[in-house]
């Protein structure tokens, strides 16, 4: 239990280091902000991704934990389309009421991966242990967004962002081929071989992999100061269906998947709901921001998931038996 509050107190700690720099130097934060966002999505983040699945016995993730990733993506695609569907309805009632601003595709598909894509890399580790005994979950949940997940999302990113059919085609290509998921597949072929670069090589990919997730809390903190959360009204209600999205429907359709369709129990069962109930991650803002998408809904759903995580997690501990 004592790992779990760790992990949530650091993500809290430096979320409010950044706030507090965007409250002291503004205008510091907002180019601390242009400089570290394209710093985490092509450096830190790879090293990051790099550095985790080389350490993992990727056959063994692949062959004992298919069936958590399998459930984990079929929750993830579940409640994408749900908050999908019901943000379009909503989109076609306020062009219809307000033509002047409708919602955008880009707010829908950003709001989308906001309410289905969840932290799994600092959170989830701790919480993993303590529910589960093993940090196996963890690493299927991180290999199903990465390898499968977050090439999807980036690539409609790329479909709503670009214009013209060859430029938008280049743009799909490179958002599925991005540097996180190089990373992946980097560290799941070191993985397999049973490779390992020299320290020379190995230890500053390390000591870049380190720095990511810091760098992202902080550039999370600095972007919920300038815009704080829920404060836009146009945009509130998709905040609260997005984290209603996250924290209640996911988890649930998670267990359903895992336990009456795949047949798990247990352990498996705990930790495929737990991880499901995790937060929104921060990677969702920082692929927002990269590829100019608008963030409102993602800030409040990841500010609001975040603070929910804890005590829905502990429900779920409870509700599911684990120990």
């Amino acid at each position: 239990m004592e790992g779990v509050l760790l992990g949530f107190s650091v993500v809290a700690v430096l979320v409010l280091i950044g706030a507090g720099t965007a409250v002291l130097a503004p205008e510091k934060a907002r180019a601390i902000q242009r400089g570290v966002t394209p710093l985490v999505y092509y450096i830190t983040n790879p090293c990051l991704m790099v550095v985790l699945v080389t350490q993992t016995d990727v056959r063994l993730v692949a062959g004992l934990y298919a069936p958590l990733a399998l459930a984990i993506a079929g929750a993830t695609a579940a409640v994408f389309t749900v908050y999908g569907l019901l943000a379009l309805r909503r989109r076609r009632r306020s062009q219809a009421q307000t033509p002047g601003r409708p919602r955008t595709g880009a707010e829908v598909a950003v709001g989308a991966m906001a309410s289905s894509y969840v932290n799994a890399g600092n959170i989830g580790v701790p919480i993993a242990l303590y529910m589960v005994g093993t940090t196996g979950p963890v690493v299927s949940v991180l290999l199903a967004q990465l390898l499968v997940l977050a090439p999807l999302y980036l690539a409609l990113f790329g479909l709503l962002g670009s214009s013209g059919a060859e430029s938008r085609a280049r743009t799909i290509l490179g958002s599925m081929l991005n540097p996180v998921t190089v990373g992946v597949l980097i560290g799941a072929v070191l993985s397999l071989l049973d490779l390992r670069p020299p320290d020379s090589i190995w230890e500053p990919v390390r000591m870049l992999g380190e720095a990511s997730i810091p760098l992202m809390l902080l550039v999370f903190g600095m972007a919920l100061w300038q815009e704080r959360p829920f404060t836009v009204q146009e945009r509130r209600l998709d905040g609260v269906v997005g984290t209603v999205c996250k924290v209640v429907v996911m988890p649930v359709i998670a267990w359903v998947f895992a336990g009456p369709g795949l047949g798990l129990e247990g352990p498996e069962l705990v930790g495929v709901v737990a991880m499901a109930a995790l937060p929104t991650a921060q990677n969702v803002i920082v692929f927002g921001m990269h590829h100019g998408m608008p963030i409102t809904v993602a800030k409040d759903v990841t500010f609001a998931s975040s603070m929910l995580g804890l005590p829905v997690v502990l429900l779920v501990a409870w509700l599911l038996g684990a120990s």
